[in-house]
């Protein structure tokens, strides 16, 4: 009898044991409701992994809660600029030994890195007409030419940050066995390029509801 208590406590204190085990695992972290709106926005845009990867940095190195199509333009503006200084800031830097050895190769360098200076002055501004919208939009009777006016500004200086960046990619062309240097500098370009295409069709999908006739309405 006694034997069979032990064992009797025995399997209670294992099976205690196994449920507390069990149960104290933490659940799986949910998705916060700024990555979910995130990752379904970027379905919309040509690279969506991209644009997702480039967006989320945000929810952790800033903090930053994006619910908002104008927020979400916002932040893809600011990870294009963002790509695009670091991309400069490496053109720079592998441009000026190639210019002291008169390489052949520092033309296209230069010419690449004009091309994506450009591309930062002109997000840099599509940045600040944004805000401006905003400023607009928070009137009390917004005049809906200033608000198209920001936009036709917003959408020429995105597409021809893109188109400075396409530009620069012709320095080098696919199928033509270049150096790693030149690897290098095509592929951050190219990533430029992409995020920034990301970001013009986010913009797009937000300006939409100014292309109807009306009074513009506050996001």
């Amino acid at each position: 009898m006694v034997e069979l208590r032990r064992s009797l406590s025995l399997v209670s204190t294992f099976l205690i044991l196994f449920c507390t085990s069990t149960t104290a695992q933490p659940p799986a972290p949910r998705r916060s409701r700024t990555r979910a709106y995130i990752e379904v926005s970027c379905q919309i845009t040509e690279y969506p992994d991209l644009c997702i990867r480039s967006l989320t940095a945000y929810i952790h190195g800033a903090n930053a809660t994006i619910l908002s199509p104008r927020k979400l333009v916002h932040y893809a503006l600011l990870a294009s600029q963002h790509r695009a200084q670091h991309t400069r800031a490496f053109l720079l830097q592998v441009s000026k030994p190639l210019k002291a050895k008169k390489d052949q190769e520092y033309q296209a360098v230069k010419d690449c890195l004009e091309q994506i200076d450009m591309s930062v002055d002109q997000l840099s501004m599509s940045i600040k007409e944004l805000r401006q919208l905003g400023r607009e939009e928070a009137t009390p009777s917004p005049s809906r030419d200033d608000v198209v006016w920001h936009i036709s500004n917003m959408e020429t200086w995105v597409g021809s940050a893109l188109t400075d960046a396409t530009t620069c990619l012709d320095e080098f062309p696919g199928g033509v066995r270049m150096s790693r240097m030149k690897a290098t500098v095509k592929a951050k370009v190219l990533n430029v390029a992409q995020v920034t295409g990301n970001a013009l069709s986010l913009f797009h999908h937000f300006v939409v509801r100014y292309r109807v006739p009306g009074s513009p309405k506050k996001p």
